[in-house]
């Protein structure tokens, strides 16, 4: 669909790729079955980790969003004969983070709350993602700056969760180091041109997961626990695009800084 000089997702196809993804949620509260837990001994090490039905369908969610991701923008007029990976992956995380969140709420309409926000952030995500295939777009820029702040959103709340969830120690720290990697990564290349900078996004994700790590023990709320790790994710990556827009070093620092303190004192005074 046009409008305008830009163009929009078909209604029906997003229709169809959102009502596919929240299936596999729903899915999970209407089916019951028993877990399976894979077990690891190793000399003074004892891993333990139950697969569930929640599981199975949060990856499946993830692998659905990916390829209907792909089915979606294959019909964008300016998309031409591009890859559509670079597209894809933030919406793939997007699915896969949520279903952290939707996996604790306790049933009732509390749950079906969550399901109708994680809905609307999906068709967000799905359509800042289609409008960013053409940088030409009048909306380009808009829809880079809430796929943004989405994914530091979705972050944080992700973050959240696995507080909550008291997820073990050898789970939090891959999945705060892909998460926080990925979101990076993605920011990074839609503030700098399209230009994919790995090594930062991978450095910035084992600086958040150190961080994680350390933090674990410590008798911090889910909501501080979240808002330390959102902190240096969001200064890192805009210290990296300042700096590849050769802005001095003095200078670039101020925003992470700002943004730093205002996430650690946040986290100070929030319970």
């Amino acid at each position: 669909m046009q409008a305008g000089s830009h163009y929009l997702p078909d209604s029906d196809r997003i229709g169809v790729l959102t009502a596919t993804v929240l299936m596999t949620y729903a899915l999970t509260r209407l089916v019951n079955t028993p877990g399976l837990t894979l077990t690891l001994q190793l000399p003074g090490f004892y891993f333990a980790y139950p697969l569930t039905l929640t599981t199975a369908m949060t990856v499946m969610a993830a692998g659905l969003t990916a390829t209907g991701m792909d089915w979606l923008l294959r019909g964008h007029p300016s998309l031409g004969g591009r890859r559509t990976l670079e597209h894809w992956l933030l919406p793939t995380l997007t699915a896969f983070m949520i279903g952290a969140p939707l996996s604790i709420l306790p049933a009732g309409m509390l749950w079906w709350v969550g399901f109708a926000i994680s809905a609307a952030i999906l068709v967000a995500v799905f359509v800042a993602e289609y409008i960013t295939v053409d940088p030409a777009s009048p909306s380009y820029g808009i829809a880079s700056a809430g796929l943004t702040s989405l994914s530091y959103g979705i972050f944080l709340i992700f973050a959240i969760s696995l507080r909550t969830a008291g997820v073990r120690l050898f789970l939090l720290v891959p999945l705060i180091l892909a998460a926080a990697g990925l979101v990076c990564l993605r920011s990074l290349h839609l503030r700098i041109s399209g230009r994919w900078n790995f090594p930062w996004a991978a450095g910035t994700g084992i600086l958040c997961a150190q961080i994680a790590a350390g933090l674990h023990y410590w008798p911090l709320t889910a909501l501080q626990f979240g808002l330390v790790l959102l902190g240096p994710l969001y200064a890192l990556t805009a210290l990296a695009a300042s700096l590849s827009e050769d802005i001095p070093l003095r200078r670039a620092a101020v925003e992470p800084g700002v943004i730093v303190a205002i996430a650690w004192g946040a986290a100070i005074f929030l319970r």
